[in-house]
């Protein structure tokens, strides 16, 4: 098992296949799921296994589980991925367990995140979008270094845009 970041209060890594299950039971939560993209199950399961076989391949992009440090109580999930197919930009996302919200953990999370890409020479900026209707979400990118910029579309969507470059 990869670690992908470490932070005073959550541990980013790869998931084990034991926890599928935790992972499945985290989107049955109406408001974790809220403003991500409806899955079924069987979607969620392919999600979960695919992100499993490319732990072999690779570590600079995937879905991870954040874990509390001190517990390893099961927080959320993340992910980078590149951003409209741009492998040299990296889009994050990520949700968590209701208890976690407004603790600052999605701003630790997403700061530990961005290091993470900009530890690659080759990552040039890091971008999110969220829902327009997210506003904890915007509120957690700005913290994090993220800066608004104009709204875009994604699958006829209007979207948040957010990003950062590398310094």
């Amino acid at each position: 098992m990869h670690i992908i970041a470490q932070t005073p209060r959550l541990i980013i890594r790869e998931f084990l296949p034991e926890e599928q299950a935790v992972y499945l039971q985290h989107f049955t939560d109406e408001e974790v799921c809220r403003y991500i993209p409806v899955r079924t199950t069987e979607e969620r399961i392919n999600i979960f296994q695919t992100a499993l076989n490319n732990y072999s391949t690779s570590k600079q992009t995937g879905i991870w589980g954040m874990f509390n440090s001190k517990t390893g109580e099961f927080i959320g999930s993340c992910l980078l991925r590149p951003f409209n197919g741009d492998y040299t930009v990296m889009e994050i996302g990520y949700s968590m367990e209701r208890k976690y919200w407004g603790q600052g953990i999605a701003t630790e999370m997403a700061k530990a995140m961005i290091a993470y890409s900009f530890s690659y020479d080759d990552i040039t900026a890091v971008e999110a979008v969220t829902t327009l209707e997210n506003i904890g979400s915007q509120k957690v990118l700005q913290k994090a270094g993220l800066v608004h910029a104009d709204n875009l579309l994604r699958d006829g969507l209007e979207l948040a845009y957010f990003r950062v470059q590398k310094s």
